[in-house]
């Protein structure tokens, strides 16, 4: 049975943490971008179907290219941070699934949906960047997720070679300095969006 976690914890992962628009000059490493994916790839997807396909764009040429997809306000932050993320979708997950969810025959379920692929693909890639988020916190990382980009662009620059694959939404990442940090918005009472019938 699951504990409750402590205070710190609930801090790092919700609390405290906030959308860096910038870092300290420290390098994020391979193995932690590793340790990240050791932990997002543990959370659940419908049907195991894991469509989120990342690339981490590490060196400066890297970045540059995905800062050339980027609109002006997002330029910057992405070269200048140690790391930059695009977090794509497999519309073509269920070739995994014989794989990934052996229980059952669940690649019939998609074979010739593409529609249904795609519905999919998106909801379960945008859990997975969620999960992206809190495992970045988890191993003292931070993040700056962010959708102001050209996906068709992206996708030429970095899915080229896999065609079913497509941009969800792009991160930066790496040791946030709070100086590049507005005011947290407003959070709403638990009564302003949610009912409990």
């Amino acid at each position: 049975m699951n504990q409750p976690l402590d205070d710190a914890a609930l801090d790092q992962l919700f609390r405290n943490a906030r959308t860096y628009n910038g870092y300290y000059d420290k390098p994020v490493t391979t193995e932690q971008l590793h340790a990240i994916w050791d932990l997002m790839k543990m959370g659940p997807t419908s049907a195991n179907m894991l469509p989120a396909r990342l690339v981490w764009c590490h060196s400066s040429a890297a970045k540059q290219r995905l800062a050339d997809c980027a609109g002006e306000g997002n330029k910057e932050k992405i070269i200048e941070a140690p790391v930059a993320v695009v977090i794509g979708m497999d519309q073509n997950f269920h070739e995994y699934l014989p794989e990934l969810f052996p229980h059952t025959d669940a690649k019939s379920w998609f074979d010739g949906d593409l529609e249904g692929r795609i519905q999919g693909a998106m909801r379960n890639s945008s859990l997975q960047g969620a999960y992206f988020i809190l495992a970045a916190r988890a191993i003292g990382l931070d993040t700056g997720p962010m959708s102001g980009f050209d996906n068709a662009a992206a996708d030429e620059v970095f899915f080229s070679d896999q065609p079913s694959v497509k941009s969800n939404f792009i991160s930066t990442l790496g040791y946030g300095d709070p100086s590049t940090i507005f005011d947290r918005s407003p959070r709403p009472a638990f009564e302003k969006f949610n009912a409990i019938i």
